[in-house]
């Protein structure tokens, strides 16, 4: 967690996405795991996570994680974004951390999580300026929208924020 930035804060950024129990959450380009456990708490036991990432090491960091504090009910895939290896129409949320700047193809990755997402559905995007990778709110939005999203929450600056797509019910 930055200290200068409450919005990449992993409790900010769980407390934004309103979980409840029994939900399938995807962490995409999980990383280390930084918000894998907490995810798979506010899921609970009866939920799911799926921690998804392109690099080996960094899943085998999570599922060190998340084993040394018991959570069993995470599945880690690796695999990038983009290349249609999730299911359509099963996941309830879905956060990408830090991580779009790093996607080359950003448009097949929004559209996979858009047709991964559940109607109704939510995709949580979350920037920070300190990222070398970090990506504008307009970039950000542009795409969503693009993908099929509609824009419904925004917190923080323009420097350091988290936004909420939702999936149309009807998409």
């Amino acid at each position: 967690d930055n200290p200068f930035t409450k919005t990449n804060r992993a409790a900010f950024i769980i407390d934004t996405l309103a979980l409840s129990p029994g939900m399938r959450v995807l962490d995409a380009g999980c990383g280390p795991g930084r918000l894998t456990v907490p995810l798979a708490r506010g899921v609970g036991p009866a939920g799911r996570v799926v921690a998804l990432d392109i690099q080996p090491g960094m899943l085998a960091r999570a599922r060190t994680r998340t084993e040394a504090v018991g959570q069993t009910n995470v599945e880690f895939v690796a695999a990038a974004l983009g290349e249609g290896r999730l299911p359509a129409h099963h996941f309830d949320r879905a956060v990408l951390v830090n991580v779009l700047g790093e996607i080359p193809n950003r448009a097949d990755a929004l559209a996979e999580l858009f047709a991964a997402l559940r109607p109704g559905g939510l995709l949580a995007v979350v920037e920070v300026i300190f990222d070398p990778h970090f990506q504008s709110r307009s970039s950000v939005t542009r795409l969503a929208i693009s993908a099929g999203f509609r824009e419904r929450a925004s917190f923080g600056r323009s420097l350091a924020y988290v936004m909420h797509f939702e999936k149309p019910d009807g998409g």
